[in-house]
């Protein structure tokens, strides 16, 4: 029997991308990112929203977190810690796959 469970770490190599059955996308009426499936949607709050737009499938978590770093210099301490635990959960959740 294979275990389908999502890994609970990710390494920092892995480049996470949206599962396939989730849309990501900006939404004007909730002013803000959203992810959309079949019996729902979840709105996301900034931080969230802004991790999930850099998981392309393309760019590594590292590079995300670099990427975020840069992009809010003022909470560069905050933000590895705050991205891998995010990325953690959300692919627990099943939003992503690395």
């Amino acid at each position: 029997m294979t275990n389908t469970a999502p890994e609970t770490s990710t390494s920092g190599h892995a480049c996470p991308r949206l599962s396939p059955h989730f849309v990501f996308r900006w939404e004007n009426s909730q002013n803000a990112y959203i992810l959309l499936y079949p019996e729902g949607l979840i709105k996301l709050n900034p931080s969230a929203g802004e991790i999930l737009k850099r998981c392309d499938g393309k760019q590594s978590i590292d590079a995300i977190i670099a990427d975020l770093q840069s992009a809010f210099p003022d909470a560069t301490g905050e933000v590895a810690e705050g991205a891998r635990s995010f990325i953690d959960i959300a692919r627990t959740k099943g939003w992503l796959r690395c």
